[in-house]
C-alpha cells in the first residue's frame, strides 16, 4: 500500500491540474536513464534538507533514479562550516589556514566513503562544496547554493570560488543572488511538499493533541514563529516586538525551533533565550512535525521576522495554512508576501509589533489575507514547480557528456 506521505507526482492534479502533471511527466520519461545524487549536510532541522527529502522522492517517482547522501563530520568542522555560512551571508570571519585544513580535510574524508559516479551529481551549500575536486566527473556536478547571497564577505568568496569555478552550474534561490562568475547561473525558488504530515491537513483532534501535549494555551489568540534557533531568524526580535504589542493585546508567543545537526551555534542560541520565557512566551526545541502543523494552522499569526533570509520555507509553510506572516522585509520572504496583501513585510521591531496588533485585532482581515497566502502558494510554490525547473535543468546538458583530462 502507497503510503499517504510518499510524494507523487499523480497527487498533484488537484492543485495544479492534469495537464501541468502530464507536461513534467513527459519531460521526465525523456530523462528516465539518468542516475542522479544530491548531496548535503544534514538529514533533518531547516528548509534544506525539507526540500531534499520530498524532492529526491518525487524524483523516482518520476523514474529518474535519485539519491540523496549526507557527509558526515566533526564538530570541528561544522564549526567552520557554519562560519562560512554565516559569511555568506555577510558575516564576519577569521579565515585561518587551520580553518580551511578542517573544512578540506573532512571533505575530503568523505569523498572516500561517497563513490559518486552519477550522470549528475547536485551539492547543496558550503559544507560539502569541495567535492568536486577529488572525483572524476561522469557528468555535469551543479552547486545549489541556499543561501542569501545579497552581500557575501570578500575574503571567504575568494576562498570559495575556487571549488565553484570547477562546477557546470550554479543554482540560486533568486535573481539578485547571482555573482559575477564565469560558471553558469539559474534561480529556483523553494517549494512546499503539500503531502507532508507537517503540510497537509491535520483534524481539530489531531492538532489538540499536539498543542494539549506540549502544554501550549489556547484560550487567547497564538504568535509563533517556527524556525532554527539561530540569530540570522532574530527570535531575540521576535521576542521583543511580542512584548511590545502586549502592551496592547493579549496573546500567546511560541517559539518553535529545530537544532540542526550541521549547526553548532543551534544550541546556544536556545539557551540565551531561556531566561526571556514567561507564562505567555514559551520556547521550544523540538522535532515534531505535526506540532509545526498545528501551530502554523492554528495561530492568529505566524512571524517569520528574519535579517537575512534565502528563501523561508516556513513562510510557505504557514502560508499553505491559509495563516498571515509577518516577515522580514529581506531575501526570498519579500518575494512570499506582498506587503498588505497576502501579509506583512516589517523592518523593525516596532513595525512588527504594530502589525502584530492590527492582525489580532481584525479576524476578517486575517481571513482574507490567509485565503490569498493560500492561494499565492499553490499557483507558484509547490513542489512539483521545483521538480520541473530541476528537470529543465538536466536535460539542458547534453545527454552524451565528456570530460578532457
Amino acid at each position: 500500500m502507497q503510503n499517504e506521505t510518499i510524494p507523487q507526482v499523480e497527487n498533484y492534479k488537484r492543485f495544479v491540474g492534469k495537464e501541468t502533471v502530464e507536461r513534467v511527466q513527459h519531460k521526465a520519461g525523456k530523462l528516465e536513464d539518468l542516475h542522479v545524487a544530491h548531496v548535503n549536510s544534514t538529514y533533518y532541522g531547516g528548509g534544506v534538507a525539507e526540500l531534499l527529502g520530498a524532492l529526491t522522492l518525487l524524483m523516482n517517482d518520476v523514474g529518474i533514479k535519485t539519491g540523496w547522501r549526507v557527509i558526515q563530520g566533526s564538530p570541528d568542522y561544522f564549526s567552520v562550516t557554519k562560519k562560512l555560512h554565516n559569511a555568506l551571508q555577510g558575516g564576519e570571519i577569521n579565515l585561518t589556514p587551520l580553518k580551511k585544513r578542517i573544512y578540506e580535510n573532512v571533505v575530503y574524508e568523505n569523498t572516500i566513503r561517497n563513490h559518486l559516479d552519477h550522470d549528475r551529481v547536485i551539492i547543496h551549500d558550503p559544507q560539502p562544496l569541495p567535492m568536486i575536486s577529488h572525483y572524476e566527473k561522469r557528468g555535469p556536478w551543479i552547486w545549489r547554493c541556499h543561501l542569501d547571497l545579497t552581500d557575501p564577505n570578500q575574503e571567504v568568496w575568494e576562498y570559495l570560488s575556487q571549488f565553484i569555478n570547477e562546477y557546470d552550474a550554479m543554482i540560486v534561490s533568486l535573481e539578485e543572488y547571482k555573482q559575477d562568475i564565469p560558471v553558469p547561473q539559474t534561480h529556483f525558488m523553494p517549494a512546499l511538499n503539500p503531502f507532508s504530515i507537517k503540510n497537509r491537513r491535520l483534524s481539530g483532534e489531531e492538532m489538540d493533541d499536539r498543542l494539549d501535549y506540549y502544554d501550549i494555551p489556547t484560550d487567547l489568540p497564538i504568535v509563533t514563529q517556527v524556525s532554527r534557533f539561530d540569530r540570522w531568524k532574530d527570535p531575540e526580535g521576535v521576542i521583543e516586538a511580542f512584548k511590545m504589542a502586549q502592551e496592547e493585546i493579549d496573546a500567546t508567543l511560541v517559539l518553535l525551533g529545530s537544532i540542526a545537526t550541521d549547526d553548532p551555534e543551534g544550541q546556544k542560541v536556545y539557551q540565551s533565550l531561556l531566561d526571556s520565557r514567561e507564562e505567555r512566551i514559551i520556547i521550544l526545541a523540538k522535532e515534531d512535525t505535526a506540532l509545526v502543523n498545528a501551530l502554523q494552522t492554528r495561530s492568529a499569526v505566524v512571524l517569520q521576522k528574519s535579517i537575512r533570509e534565502g528563501f523561508g520555507l516556513t513562510v510557505t509553510e504557514a502560508m499553505w495554512k491559509g495563516t498571515p506572516v509577518i516577515g522580514g522585509n529581506v531575501g526570498g520572504i519579500k518575494h512570499q508576501i506582498q506587503d498588505g496583501e497576502n501579509g506583512y513585510l516589517v523592518s523593525s521591531h516596532e513595525e512588527a509589533a504594530e502589525k502584530i496588533v492590527t492582525l489580532i485585532e481584525d479576524p476578517d482581515l486575517r481571513e482574507e489575507m490567509g485565503h490569498k497566502a493560500r492561494e499565492s502558494v499553490r499557483d507558484g510554490y509547490l513542489m512539483i514547480r521545483l521538480l520541473e525547473q530541476y528537470l529543465d535543468l538536466l536535460d539542458n546538458f547534453e545527454t552524451s557528456y565528456s570530460y578532457r583530462e
